[in-house]
Formats: C-alpha cells, structure tokens, sequence
C-alpha cells in the first residue's frame, strides 16, 4: 500500500478551509501565518513559497517578510518581537537555514511560545515531552496524522526510528511512545553512531527513516510487512527529466516497496503533510486551542 501525503494533505486543507469558512460566517479572527525568510537560498524560498500559496488556499491571511543575508542577528530579533506584539498574527515561522553570524537558537528562543506553530521552542518540546497540550513541530505531526488516517495498528508495535534530530527524530520517538492512537509503540531510536543498524532495522514492525542520506535503507535492511515511513527528500542529478533531477528519499524505494506493507513515496508522502500541519497549527492558534 502506498501511503499518499499528498492525497491526505488536501484533505486536510480541505477540512482547514472549511472551518475557516465557519470562522468568517461567526465573524470570527480569520488565522493569520508569518514567514520570515532571510538569503536567498533556493530550497528555502520554495517552501515558503509553496506555505504562502497553501495560506491562501485554506482562506488564511498570511506575511512573508523577506530580510537581506547580511542581516545582523539585533534586526532579525526585533522583526520576531514585533511580530510576537502583534495581535493580528496568530503564528510565526522563521525559515532554516539561517546565516552562519545568526544563532539559530537565540532566535527561536525570541518566538512567543503561543505563536510557535513550528513546536521548536523549549516550551513546546518541553510541553511535548511532559506530554501537555502543545505545538507538535510540523513533520512528526504530518506522520502522525499519516498513520491515523490510514488506521495504522502501533500499540504493542516495535518501532524504529532512524535520526535524532529535534525536528523530527527526536519528536518522532517521543509520540511513538505516549499512551495515545497512534502511538503505545516500543521505540528504539537509532542514530550515526549506532552499532548493527541492520539488526536493529529488520525487527521493527514500523520503521520511520530521518537520517538524511540519499537511498540509506535498502531491502535487506527491513521486516517482510513492515510499514515505512520515509521522511529524506534530495535532489540527484537526472538527465532524462526535463529539470535535470529527481528527488529521492532515504530510503530505495523500488526495492523495500517490494517488501513493505505500507511505505511513504518520494515525493508526494510525507513532505505535503509538513504544510498541512503547519496550517493545522496555526488555525490552533487562532482558535487558542493550545495556549488558552
């Protein structure tokens, strides 16, 4: 079976859209998202681009506020504090990468715990890991809706998780394990440094796959049945596409799909699912269904 983001993600925007069409009939606060995008890296603008384009389509109002690459780290703090100060908007994401000059860490400290629809400060990873209400970062959320939707069985379930990033490794292996549906799975999380990685691979019965290389897991690496839930998106040089390239995932596909009872593609499998989420917070936000 294969588990298609993109299909669910236009569900998704549609019950968004919906329910924002409810909010304007109440009179109520429509959702409002700003994205702050410093440089001009390509891959950055692109998913801006495309979470601007998403706003518009659920009915959201949404800023884009672009800053030069030589921004110093005093300008961009303010940009995030006045945002925060402004009632009008309901989330704010500031873009990843940023310049080597600005901490990545001084700066989301900055973002209003209430307005953090990314869930990528303290307060919201600190709230996630107590278990309490909180922002979930957009792609964990994305996979779990995944799974819900497609009525995935994870209680008692082994599930391995590769990568520990705060993004999505260490999140991911934290609402694997709460006591919800989806979730009740005993999580190993696996990283770089992990020693027979394989051994490890071909006992989950879920295997969640975050470690940002090019093709990682290959067929001998996984469970005959297992679900696989690509989370890696690169770009390789192809010259029979008209672009000159294709995107692959972390996992071969073609080879661990023959294997797999369920499996995410690349594209079209988690990555539209981020966005959704990401709209699905911030419309939390406007609601103050989080922070009340």
């Amino acid at each position: 079976m294969i588990i298609d983001g993109k299909k669910t993600s236009e569900e998704i925007k549609n019950e968004i859209a919906a329910r924002v069409a409810e909010i304007k009939i109440e009179g109520g606060k429509i959702p409002h998202l700003a994205a702050v995008l410093v440089g001009y890296d390509g891959a950055s603008q692109t998913y801006v681009n495309a979470k601007v384009k998403s706003c518009e389509q659920v009915g959201f109002e949404s800023t884009l506020i672009r800053l030069e690459d030589d921004v110093t780290e005093k300008e961009l703090l303010k940009v995030v504090e006045d945002i925060n100060q402004n009632p009008e908007i309901d989330g704010l994401i500031v873009q990843l990468p940023l310049p080597k000059h600005i901490s990545v860490e001084k700066v989301t400290e900055m973002i209003k715990p209430e307005k953090d629809v990314d869930g990528f400060t303290p307060s919201n990873v600190g709230r996630l890991a107590l278990n309490w209400p909180s922002y979930v970062s957009a792609t964990p959320n994305g996979i779990m809706e995944l799974l819900k939707r497609y009525n995935i069985e994870t209680s008692g379930k082994n599930c391995v998780v590769i990568g520990r990033s705060h993004i999505v490794g260490s999140p991911m292996s934290i609402l694997m394990a709460r006591n919800t549906n989806p979730g009740n799975a005993t999580v190993t999380l696996t990283h770089s440094r992990t020693q027979n990685l394989p051994e490890i691979t071909r006992n989950a019965d879920i295997l969640i796959v975050a470690i940002g290389k090019p093709g990682f897991v290959t067929a001998d690496m996984v469970k005959e049945g297992a679900v696989v839930i690509d989370v890696g998106i690169h770009r390789v040089e192809d010259t029979s596409k008209k672009s000159g390239f294709k995107l692959i995932g972390d996992v071969k596909f073609d080879e661990v799909s023959e294997k797999a009872s369920a499996i995410t593609p690349v594209p079209g499998g988690v990555g539209p699912m981020t966005i959704a989420s990401l709209l699905s917070n911030t419309l939390l936000a406007a609601e103050k269904r989080i922070y009340r």
